[in-house]
Protein backbone atom coordinates (compact mmCIF):
# COMPACT_ATOMS: atom_id res chain seq x y z
CA UNK A 1 0.00 0.00 0.00
CA UNK A 2 2.75 2.36 0.77
CA UNK A 3 4.52 1.58 -2.35
CA UNK A 4 1.32 1.96 -3.89
CA UNK A 5 1.56 5.91 -2.31
CA UNK A 6 4.84 6.79 -3.17
CA UNK A 7 4.04 5.59 -6.74
CA UNK A 8 1.01 8.13 -6.64
CA UNK A 9 2.96 10.84 -4.89
CA UNK A 10 5.89 10.67 -7.56
CA UNK A 11 3.39 11.18 -10.50
CA UNK A 12 1.62 13.92 -8.84
CA UNK A 13 5.37 15.26 -8.45
CA UNK A 14 6.47 14.82 -12.58
CA UNK A 15 3.13 16.12 -13.12
CA UNK A 16 4.16 19.40 -11.36
CA UNK A 17 6.94 19.82 -12.80
CA UNK A 18 5.97 19.30 -15.72
CA UNK A 19 3.21 22.01 -15.66
CA UNK A 20 6.01 24.28 -13.66
CA UNK A 21 8.33 23.74 -16.77
CA UNK A 22 5.88 24.70 -18.93
CA UNK A 23 4.04 27.65 -17.38
CA UNK A 24 6.42 28.50 -14.46
CA UNK A 25 8.07 32.00 -16.50
CA UNK A 26 4.10 32.82 -17.19
CA UNK A 27 3.11 32.57 -13.72
CA UNK A 28 5.88 34.34 -12.20
CA UNK A 29 5.64 37.60 -14.79
CA UNK A 30 2.13 37.57 -14.20
CA UNK A 31 2.46 37.52 -10.11
CA UNK A 32 5.70 39.94 -10.51
CA UNK A 33 3.78 42.49 -12.84
CA UNK A 34 0.65 42.23 -10.43
CA UNK A 35 2.32 43.27 -7.23
CA UNK A 36 4.31 45.54 -8.78
CA UNK A 37 0.62 47.38 -10.06
CA UNK A 38 -0.01 46.77 -6.72
CA UNK A 39 3.11 49.52 -5.61
CA UNK A 40 2.31 51.41 -8.33
CA UNK A 41 -1.22 51.88 -7.47
CA UNK A 42 -0.49 52.24 -3.72
CA UNK A 43 2.05 54.74 -4.49
CA UNK A 44 0.02 56.85 -6.53
CA UNK A 45 -2.56 57.16 -3.86
CA UNK A 46 0.26 58.55 -1.87
CA UNK A 47 1.21 60.87 -3.98
CA UNK A 48 -1.67 62.15 -4.52
CA UNK A 49 -2.67 62.31 -1.01
CA UNK A 50 0.44 64.20 -0.19
CA UNK A 51 0.19 66.15 -2.91
CA UNK A 52 -3.46 67.20 -1.62
CA UNK A 53 -2.18 67.98 2.07
CA UNK A 54 0.49 70.65 0.58
CA UNK A 55 -1.94 71.84 -1.97
CA UNK A 56 -3.94 73.18 0.94
CA UNK A 57 -1.97 74.15 3.02
CA UNK A 58 -0.58 76.47 0.25
CA UNK A 59 -4.61 77.83 -0.49
CA UNK A 60 -4.76 78.22 3.57
CA UNK A 61 -1.82 80.64 3.47
CA UNK A 62 -3.05 81.86 0.58
CA UNK A 63 -6.33 83.00 2.03
CA UNK A 64 -4.67 84.61 4.99
CA UNK A 65 -3.05 86.46 1.86
CA UNK A 66 -6.27 87.98 0.51
CA UNK A 67 -7.77 88.27 4.10
CA UNK A 68 -4.90 91.04 4.40
CA UNK A 69 -4.73 92.48 1.02
CA UNK A 70 -1.33 91.34 0.59
CA UNK A 71 -1.30 90.98 -3.46
CA UNK A 72 2.46 90.05 -3.63
CA UNK A 73 2.00 87.31 -1.13
CA UNK A 74 -0.85 85.83 -2.82
CA UNK A 75 0.33 86.31 -5.74
CA UNK A 76 4.32 84.36 -4.80
CA UNK A 77 1.51 81.51 -3.11
CA UNK A 78 -0.70 81.40 -6.46
CA UNK A 79 2.10 80.90 -8.37
CA UNK A 80 3.66 77.90 -6.46
CA UNK A 81 0.29 76.52 -6.23
CA UNK A 82 0.27 76.89 -10.43
CA UNK A 83 3.50 75.54 -10.82
CA UNK A 84 3.64 72.30 -8.20
CA UNK A 85 -0.07 71.47 -7.80
CA UNK A 86 -1.89 72.27 -11.03
CA UNK A 87 -3.44 68.99 -10.84
CA UNK A 88 -5.37 69.92 -8.03
CA UNK A 89 -8.54 71.38 -7.07
CA UNK A 90 -6.87 73.94 -4.95
CA UNK A 91 -4.85 75.45 -7.88
CA UNK A 92 -8.53 75.95 -9.33
CA UNK A 93 -9.57 77.58 -6.15
CA UNK A 94 -6.48 79.55 -5.53
CA UNK A 95 -6.54 81.43 -9.50
CA UNK A 96 -10.07 82.69 -8.91
CA UNK A 97 -9.35 84.12 -5.75
CA UNK A 98 -6.22 85.67 -6.74
CA UNK A 99 -7.45 86.82 -10.14
CA UNK A 100 -10.58 89.13 -7.37
CA UNK A 101 -7.31 90.06 -5.28
CA UNK A 102 -5.89 91.52 -8.56
CA UNK A 103 -9.44 93.17 -9.59
CA UNK A 104 -9.92 94.82 -6.57
CA UNK A 105 -5.75 96.34 -6.23
CA UNK A 106 -6.77 97.87 -9.95
CA UNK A 107 -4.44 94.83 -11.82
CA UNK A 108 -6.99 94.10 -14.32
CA UNK A 109 -4.39 92.84 -17.02
CA UNK A 110 -2.90 90.71 -14.18
CA UNK A 111 -6.34 89.17 -13.38
CA UNK A 112 -7.19 88.59 -16.89
CA UNK A 113 -4.12 86.43 -17.16
CA UNK A 114 -5.06 84.47 -14.04
CA UNK A 115 -8.17 83.61 -15.28
CA UNK A 116 -7.01 82.77 -19.09
CA UNK A 117 -4.89 80.14 -17.00
CA UNK A 118 -8.19 78.85 -14.88
CA UNK A 119 -10.10 78.38 -17.91
CA UNK A 120 -7.34 76.29 -20.11
CA UNK A 121 -5.81 74.22 -16.59
CA UNK A 122 -8.69 74.92 -13.59
CA UNK A 123 -9.73 70.93 -12.93
CA UNK A 124 -13.22 70.62 -12.88
CA UNK A 125 -15.96 71.84 -15.58
CA UNK A 126 -17.12 74.47 -13.11
CA UNK A 127 -14.42 75.77 -12.32
CA UNK A 128 -13.53 76.31 -15.71
CA UNK A 129 -16.63 78.27 -16.36
CA UNK A 130 -17.02 79.81 -13.47
CA UNK A 131 -13.33 81.32 -14.53
CA UNK A 132 -14.75 81.88 -18.34
CA UNK A 133 -17.97 84.00 -16.45
CA UNK A 134 -15.29 85.97 -14.67
CA UNK A 135 -13.18 86.71 -17.37
CA UNK A 136 -15.58 87.48 -19.87
CA UNK A 137 -16.88 90.22 -17.44
CA UNK A 138 -13.22 91.72 -17.89
CA UNK A 139 -13.04 91.43 -21.02
CA UNK A 140 -16.11 93.72 -21.67
CA UNK A 141 -14.38 95.74 -19.89
CA UNK A 142 -11.99 96.23 -21.24
CA UNK A 143 -13.82 96.67 -24.69
CA UNK A 144 -12.33 93.01 -25.96
CA UNK A 145 -15.95 92.30 -27.33
CA UNK A 146 -14.84 89.02 -29.29
CA UNK A 147 -12.72 87.84 -27.19
CA UNK A 148 -15.66 88.11 -24.46
CA UNK A 149 -18.15 86.77 -27.13
CA UNK A 150 -15.59 83.38 -27.34
CA UNK A 151 -15.19 82.89 -23.78
CA UNK A 152 -18.77 82.74 -22.92
CA UNK A 153 -18.92 79.95 -25.89
CA UNK A 154 -16.86 77.52 -24.26
CA UNK A 155 -19.38 77.66 -21.21
CA UNK A 156 -21.03 74.25 -21.07
CA UNK A 157 -22.80 73.39 -18.23
CA UNK A 158 -26.16 73.86 -17.74
CA UNK A 159 -25.67 75.35 -14.71
CA UNK A 160 -24.14 78.22 -15.67
CA UNK A 161 -26.47 78.97 -18.59
CA UNK A 162 -28.21 81.62 -17.23
CA UNK A 163 -25.36 82.99 -15.91
CA UNK A 164 -23.78 82.98 -19.73
CA UNK A 165 -26.56 84.59 -21.20
CA UNK A 166 -26.80 87.37 -18.50
CA UNK A 167 -23.53 88.21 -19.79
CA UNK A 168 -23.82 87.96 -23.40
CA UNK A 169 -26.86 90.19 -22.83
CA UNK A 170 -24.55 92.76 -21.22
CA UNK A 171 -22.21 91.68 -24.33
CA UNK A 172 -25.09 92.84 -26.76
CA UNK A 173 -25.93 96.00 -24.86
CA UNK A 174 -22.18 97.23 -24.75
CA UNK A 175 -22.44 96.28 -29.02
CA UNK A 176 -26.01 98.13 -28.89
CA UNK A 177 -27.86 95.19 -30.10
CA UNK A 178 -31.05 95.77 -28.04
CA UNK A 179 -33.52 92.96 -29.20
CA UNK A 180 -30.35 90.22 -28.67
CA UNK A 181 -29.64 91.65 -25.32
CA UNK A 182 -33.92 91.12 -24.61
CA UNK A 183 -33.60 87.54 -25.79
CA UNK A 184 -30.29 87.07 -23.87
CA UNK A 185 -32.04 88.12 -20.65
CA UNK A 186 -35.24 86.45 -20.75
CA UNK A 187 -33.36 83.19 -21.43
CA UNK A 188 -31.21 84.16 -18.10
CA UNK A 189 -34.34 84.95 -15.95
CA UNK A 190 -36.98 82.09 -17.27
CA UNK A 191 -33.56 79.76 -16.57
CA UNK A 192 -32.82 80.75 -13.19
CA UNK A 193 -33.92 79.63 -9.95
CA UNK A 194 -37.38 81.68 -9.18
CA UNK A 195 -35.86 82.00 -5.36
CA UNK A 196 -32.36 83.64 -6.45
CA UNK A 197 -32.68 87.48 -5.67
CA UNK A 198 -30.11 87.58 -9.07
CA UNK A 199 -33.99 87.53 -10.81
CA UNK A 200 -34.65 90.70 -9.53
CA UNK A 201 -31.61 92.28 -11.34
CA UNK A 202 -32.62 90.49 -14.55
CA UNK A 203 -36.30 92.25 -14.04
CA UNK A 204 -34.56 95.60 -13.67
CA UNK A 205 -32.63 94.65 -17.29
CA UNK A 206 -34.98 93.54 -18.49
CA UNK A 207 -37.93 96.59 -17.84
CA UNK A 208 -35.12 98.98 -19.00
CA UNK A 209 -35.42 97.39 -22.52
CA UNK A 210 -39.02 97.37 -22.41
CA UNK A 211 -40.23 93.92 -21.62
CA UNK A 212 -42.02 93.48 -18.12
CA UNK A 213 -41.10 89.92 -16.26
CA UNK A 214 -42.44 88.80 -13.06
CA UNK A 215 -44.58 90.93 -10.60
CA UNK A 216 -44.43 94.11 -13.06
CA UNK A 217 -45.60 92.18 -15.72
CA UNK A 218 -48.70 90.75 -13.53
CA UNK A 219 -49.23 94.39 -12.62
CA UNK A 220 -49.01 95.36 -16.29
CA UNK A 221 -51.95 92.83 -17.25
CA UNK A 222 -54.13 93.20 -14.32
CA UNK A 223 -53.89 97.18 -15.69
CA UNK A 224 -55.26 95.92 -19.23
Amino acid sequence: MAAHLDLEEQEQLEQLKAFWKRWGNAITWLLTLALVAYAGWTGWNYWQRNQAAKAGAMFSELERAVQAGDLAKGAAVFGTLKQDFASTGYAAQAALMTAKLQLDKEKADDARATLTWAVANAKGDAYRDLARLRLAALQMDAKQYDEAAKTLEGVKSADFAPLAADRRGDLALLQNKPDVAKAEFKKAYDGMDKQLDYRRLLEVKLASLGVAVGDAATASGAAQ
